[in-house]
């Protein structure tokens, strides 16, 4: 720990003067990369988790226009017409119409 005080002290740097400076440069460097990455409140992880949140969310959205798509259109065809609404009955919900003969498999 003593050798990282002596890095400070600009009298004891001698004929390594440029490399004592630079290194002090690189830790200043990597002292406020570290801050503004990782403990500042706005910090750069933070933007870009956010960034990957926002794409995530509007790929969601489109899917869900589209699927509300699918639906008005299947509600358009159920509403609109009774032979596709008694179709639909009876392929989802297995219905019969009244003298239909009905096989049920196990």
């Amino acid at each position: 720990m003593g050798y990282l005080k002596d890095i400070w002290d600009k009298s004891k740097d001698g004929n390594r003067k440029e490399q004592r400076s630079l290194l002090r440069v690189a830790i200043i460097a990597v002292g406020l990369a570290v801050f503004f990455l990782f403990v500042k409140k706005d910090n750069i992880v933070r933007w870009v988790q956010g960034g990957f949140t926002i794409a995530r969310q509007n790929k969601e959205i489109k899917a869900n226009e589209a699927k509300i798509k699918a639906l008005d259109a299947k509600i358009d065809a159920l509403t609109g017409n009774r032979d596709s609404l008694e179709k639909f009955a009876r392929e989802t919900w297995n219905f019969a119409e009244h003298g239909d003969d009905v096989y049920l498999i196990q």
